[in-house]
This record gives C-alpha cells, sequence and structure tokens, in this order.
C-alpha cells in the first residue's frame, strides 16, 4: 500500500512505463511487487489492469531467499473511478490510491484533490518542487 511504501524500497528506481496515458486517470493503485526482473513489463496476476510499473537499475539487489526484486506496478480495478465514475470512489479513492502525477522514479506519490473526487489541485506542483 502507499503509506507502507518507503523511501528505501523505491531507491532503486530510474524510470516509470506508463502504459496508458496517465492525465485521464484521476488515481491509480501501485502496490510493491515481488518480481523476477529488474525491467520490462512484468505479468499481471490480479482483476482489473496494470496502468504502469517501474523499472529498477542494477544497483538493485534481488532477495536473497527467493532471488526476486521489490518493484512498484500501478493498477486499477474494474470498480474504480475511471470506469465506473458514479460508483463507490466517485468522491474518495482506496488506501493504495496516488495521483499519477504526483509519481516519479524514487518518490512515493500523494492523494490530491482530483484523487479524491475533487479538481486538479496545486498540490501536484507543490509536491513535485519539494521532493
Amino acid at each position: 500500500m502507499s503509506s507502507l511504501i518507503t523511501e528505501d524500497e523505491i531507491s532503486h528506481e530510474t524510470d516509470i512505463v506508463w502504459l496508458e496515458d496517465i492525465d485521464t486517470l484521476d488515481y491509480v493503485r501501485q502496490s510493491l511487487d515481488r518480481l523476477p526482473t529488474r525491467k520490462g513489463k512484468p505479468a499481471y496476476h490480479r482483476d482489473g489492469r496494470m496502468v504502469g510499473y517501474a523499472i529498477l537499475g542494477t544497483t538493485a539487489k534481488p532477495s536473497r531467499a527467493s532471488g526476486t526484486f521489490r518493484r512498484r506496478v500501478f493498477w486499477l480495478l474494474p470498480h474504480d473511478r475511471d470506469s465506473q465514475p458514479q460508483g463507490l470512489y466517485a468522491k474518495s479513492a482506496p488506501a493504495e490510491a496516488v495521483d499519477p502525477r504526483t509519481l516519479e522514479p524514487r518518490l512515493k506519490g500523494v492523494k490530491t484533490e482530483r484523487s479524491e473526487g475533487g479538481p486538479l489541485s496545486p498540490a501536484i506542483h507543490e509536491h513535485r518542487t519539494s521532493a
């Protein structure tokens, strides 16, 4: 979940690859997944769809136990606001959701007024300049 992702866990990111136009999305869900590689499009095993993923640099070390890498994956479920604008998240966002415009490699991202169902807010710009 976004609040559980630490700066240290994403410190080896070099890029974020978006599979969709994030300007049309009010929020995306993010999670740290155990993946077999540092880069490349990972397999996706949830309901809904993957909308992006992080690429890790060569300094990222695999887990000693599993040989996997912890990488961020960004996704949406079928009942999220982009698919059901008047549904469950019409005026809120799930716990692991962040505004995709606040995401960059090594930055966790934040919830903004827009991600909570409001207008595009200056918090996006404030987040980028303070990071």
